[in-house]
């Protein structure tokens, strides 16, 4: 399995905005694609912790190449205060 880890901070107000285009993209039945889970860590009550995990690399990078990831990254970054920060790799 392949996947990601990442960790965005979230302009104040953008919380709701934030969790709803997750799940509505996680909900479109992404080609290869396991599990998604966003997670709102006790010690950063403004940011997310997210993890996407994929059958493998190829599925992976087909979903990051998808116009219709981009455009919904590009609505996401407008709710964010800095870039994502992503780990990507294989799961083990």
């Amino acid at each position: 399995m392949y996947g990601t880890i990442f960790r965005m901070k979230v302009k104040p107000g953008e919380q709701a905005n934030v969790i709803a285009l997750f799940k509505d993209r996680t909900n479109q039945g992404i080609d290869g694609a396991i599990a998604a889970y966003l997670m709102t860590p006790d010690n950063d009550p403004d940011g997310f912790v997210g993890v996407a995990v994929f059958k493998d690399k190829s599925a992976y990078m087909a979903n990051a190449n998808d116009p219709t990831q981009h455009k919904v990254f590009s609505k996401l970054r407008a709710c964010l205060s800095e870039d994502p920060e992503w780990t990507d790799g294989e799961y083990v």
